[in-house]
């Protein structure tokens, strides 16, 4: 890849008035196509329409290669784009970028934003609101800010939200956004899941589980049927209900014919978990069900068109509130790290047993030799 600094350098001003500005910064060791890859994973409509010289051979179906110190632009969707690489400095300003940037994309999206500010008590586990204490993106903004925001994450690079005018001298100083840098912690994505057509049965399930972790315990037991309350049939549903008393219990006999017909028919199992204890760091659970909703780079397969069978692998932290502050402490770090690692295990097994692919929690492939 060419050296950050052959690339352009970002420009002042590349919106309107209903656009927002946003900048993905990303490390000297990734290429474009990674960039490329992880939006082909998200929107639907993506296309380059001016590829990067970086690529070469890319396939150009409706674009054309960019000339001479031309950044590429990649169409997210009709109202979005992201252009780049640029190199991580401003025709004339500083882009405030943090200093392990080699490059930069620019992200150009609507303005859509909710009109209250969002509420303070459900954690803000990414800095979102941080970055938008007006108000959070909604719609086609939050789904390009939620984007970026998981890039930024699996990439090991930085999103610096709300740009808009912070350089445009025509726009005015009261134009201009937040411009908060967000460095999402790479570690705080720890959910994995397995996507595959083979159903290993509970107890295949969990002797691959029981491999990887001695406690791990096969939930598909539940209570046995005690049926209704005694002399249920004789008190009224309700004070005041008028109801007879024999037609009351006859309704009451035909609810128990009912259950009791139901509680022998053949059983179909259509989903189970197993779960593993890990006493102050939480649970892992799995959790293995049919599913329809696939990541969508997966939804051309043969094998994905008909449905398959999804292993969501999943730690439940000892903490929520915890778990959803921008900077926990550091026992839940601690936990964190020691449950991702046993996800990852977990997962990379499950991988062996019944193939198929990998998703993180964003959605994003995972080879499984990175487990």
């Amino acid at each position: 890849m060419a050296q950050p600094a052959t690339y352009p350098t970002l420009p002042r001003s590349v919106t309107r008035a209903h656009e927002a500005r946003h900048l993905l910064a990303l490390p000297g060791d990734v290429v474009v196509d990674e960039v490329e890859v992880l939006a082909l994973s998200r929107f639907t409509a993506t296309r380059w329409e001016v590829v990067p010289r970086d690529m070469p051979g890319a396939d150009v179906p409706v674009g054309r290669m960019a000339g001479p110190g031309e950044p590429g632009v990649l169409r997210l969707s009709r109202h979005s784009s992201l252009t780049g690489p640029y190199a991580p400095a401003g025709q004339g300003f500083d882009a405030g970028l943090p200093s392990g940037t080699a490059t930069v994309f620019d992200v150009v999206c609507p303005r859509e934003r909710w009109a209250e500010p969002a509420p303070t008590d459900g954690g803000d586990k990414d800095g979102i609101a941080r970055a938008f204490p007006a108000g959070l993106p909604n719609r086609e903004e939050e789904r390009v800010v939620s984007w970026l925001v998981a890039t930024a994450r699996r990439l090991g690079g930085s999103v610096r939200l709300d740009v808009g005018g912070a350089w445009d001298d025509a726009a005015g100083p009261h134009a201009a956004g937040t411009g908060v840098v967000l460095t999402p912690d790479p570690g705080a994505a720890v959910n994995l899941t397995v996507y595959s057509d083979v159903w290993l049965d509970p107890q295949a399930c969990h002797r691959v589980i029981q491999a990887v972790h001695p406690r791990a315990h096969l939930a598909t037991e539940g209570s046995p049927y005690q049926g209704p309350p005694a002399g249920i049939a004789e008190r009224p549903l309700y004070p005041g209900e008028q109801l007879d008393a024999d037609l009351r219990r006859a309704l009451h006999a035909a609810a128990d014919d009912f259950d009791i017909a139901a509680l022998q028919e053949p059983h179909v199992l259509d989903g189970f978990g197993v779960t593993i204890d890990l006493g102050l760091d939480g649970w892992v659970t799995v959790e293995v069900a049919g599913e329809d909703t696939v990541p969508l780079l997966l939804r051309e397969l043969p094998w994905v068109r008909s449905g398959c069978v999804a292993y969501r692998v999943v730690w439940d932290p000892p903490d929520l509130v915890d778990a959803n502050r921008e900077v926990p402490p550091h026992t839940h770090l601690v936990a964190r790290k020691r449950s991702s690692e046993l996800v990852a295990r977990v997962s990379r097994a499950l991988w062996d047993a019944a193939g198929g692919e990998i998703a993180d929690e964003s959605d994003f492939l995972v080879d499984p030799e990175d487990l």
